[in-house]
């Protein structure tokens, strides 16, 4: 697969260019991300589906800058899909072969059912989620895929979208409450149509309505972690807000506490989500930052792998090892230093008491330990910290997410940063949990540092750790005396620690 690939992505309201940087079989990473709310389909609902003048001219000028930045960025390859749009409109044939001709891109325009697939394959594999439906809510269409046992079993697309709907309803001109009833008739119309098999408790939102929303409720909750990828809420927990928004005017949509730029469009958006998650039976809406062009980029990268990331693989924690970690080439046995971790949770459950809940996370953080000293050793726990809260982006919780970035900001000097966790508090596990397991992150990491092969053992008996290596520990066994504790314990090392006679030197 190409070095680096453009995605364009035309929608109904918004055109979106990505670069993505492939770094490894399974690795890569955002490069350049573009937007212009191109709005191609103005009008043409009330035009018989007619592309007009002026959506067209936003599109031509819009398209042409991309391919300047992907020029720039020298993308080996370019791919370019359209949706509803051009799918519905008589002329977008003709608009298409204009584009061809004009600036040499090809537009290849998809269908509903594989617009819903190109979200459901980012859903499955950028997600912590192996079953639900996915809600992409475009200008034109709204595009579900049913999820399940981690892959996908169906897709549908709506033909209800928010700029269908705003020229239909909104911009009639009449109130609110009117708007919104033969609105709801409209869409519930429509709804008829969705397969009966489409229900489940977990919705995965998509796109810019679902993306709004989510960070609109963030915000309404002063959420402490600044990530929308996998943020998640309860529906019932926020139905005030979801359903005063549709009958807002548009002039009092500000206390909402969402992006202007949404503003056109984000009444009708959130009634025809609010009326989908009604329909299908949600209770739960977990975020996606990524949709169709991450769907787009993932299905020419795992086309050998029936589409899905093997098991053992996490394409965050592979992109941050391949540009953050040139020391794995240098650093022995990394599966050692896991275990090491592994075994050190084991013999000491007799005072954590957690049947290892926290074991993946841990292991995580173990193996992403020397990150930070890709850009200094000074302070490397700091960068590590500050990396892995902006990079691990995929596969995760937000708890897990945070779990591994504070562990990963730990070091000899102290187990818990009292300012980070005061700040992080609801996502966090316990304090006393928290201290036991930076312990461990950090006892591991110095051990391994002072001695890259030693064959290390545990026990953990009467309030005393043993730590027996068979091969000298000398440079650890200062640090680790002046490592705190979670609780009141004694630590013995007992090393290999036979020295050389010279009579000489009167040894």
């Amino acid at each position: 697969m190409s070095k680096r690939t453009a995605i364009i992505d035309i929608g109904s309201n918004s055109a979106r260019l990505v670069i993505f940087e492939k770094t490894s079989r399974y690795g890569f990473h955002l490069i350049c991300e573009q937007k212009s709310k191109v709005r191609i389909g103005e009008t043409a609902y009330e035009k018989e589906g007619y592309l007009q003048p002026i959506g067209i001219k936003r599109a031509y000028f819009t398209l042409k800058s991309f391919l300047h930045t992907i020029d720039k960025y020298q993308a080996n390859k370019t791919l370019c899909v359209a949706t509803s749009a051009l799918r519905d409109a008589p002329n977008g044939t003709e608009f298409v072969q204009w584009i061809k001709k004009e600036l040499g891109l090809s537009i290849k325009v998809i269908d509903g059912n594989k617009e819903a697939k190109y979200g459901g394959i980012a859903a499955v594999n950028l997600l912590p989620i192996s079953e639900g439906i996915s809600i992409d809510i475009g200008g034109g269409s709204s595009d579900m895929t049913l999820i399940k046992h981690g892959y996908i079993v169906d897709t549908y697309s709506l033909d209800l979208g928010t700029v269908r709907l705003k020229e239909l309803f909104f911009d009639k001109g009449v109130n609110p409450s009117e708007i919104n009833e033969k609105a709801k008739v409209y869409i519930q119309h429509e709804l008829e149509k969705l397969p009966e098999h489409f229900r489940h408790t977990l919705a995965i939102g998509i796109g810019g309505t679902a993306r709004t929303l989510s960070k609109g409720i963030m915000k309404q909750v002063a959420y402490p972690l600044d990530k929308l990828h996998a943020f998640t809420y309860n529906v019932n927990e926020h139905r005030s807000y979801l359903d005063a928004i549709p009958l807002s005017s548009a002039k009092n949509l500000k206390r909402f506490g969402l992006k202007k730029n949404r503003y056109d469009t984000i009444r009708e958006g959130t009634l025809i989500f609010n009326e989908i998650l009604s329909h299908i039976g949600t209770k739960t809406v977990i975020s996606s930052a990524a949709g169709v062009r991450e769907g787009v980029y993932l299905e020419q990268l795992l086309k050998k792998d029936n589409l899905k990331f093997p098991s053992r693989i996490n394409p965050s924690v592979t992109s941050i090892l391949d540009r953050f970690q040139p020391l794995v080439n240098i650093q022995k046995n990394q599966k050692t230093k896991r275990k090491l971790a592994s075994n050190l949770y084991t013999v000491l459950q007799q005072d954590i008491n957690d049947d290892k809940q926290y074991e993946k996370e841990l292991l995580w953080a173990v193996k992403l330990s020397s990150i930070g000293q890709t850009l200094t050793v000074y302070r490397s726990h700091q960068h590590a910290f500050y990396i892995a809260m902006q990079e691990l982006n995929h596969g995760f919780t937000h708890e897990e997410i945070l779990l591994i970035s504070f562990l990963l900001r730990m070091n000899e000097k102290e187990l818990l940063n009292k300012p980070l966790f005061t700040h992080y508090k609801p996502l966090l596990p316990a304090k006393s949990t928290l201290l036991w397991l930076s312990f461990i992150y950090t006892l591991t990491v110095l051990l391994q540092e002072a001695s890259n092969n030693a064959g290390i053992t545990f026990t953990y008996t009467n309030k005393t750790l043993r730590i027996i290596s068979d091969i000298p520990l000398y440079l650890a066994k200062e640090k680790v005396k002046a490592l705190e504790k979670p609780i009141p314990f004694a630590i013995i090392i007992e090393d290999e620690s036979t020295l050389p006679k010279n009579k000489k030197l009167g040894i």
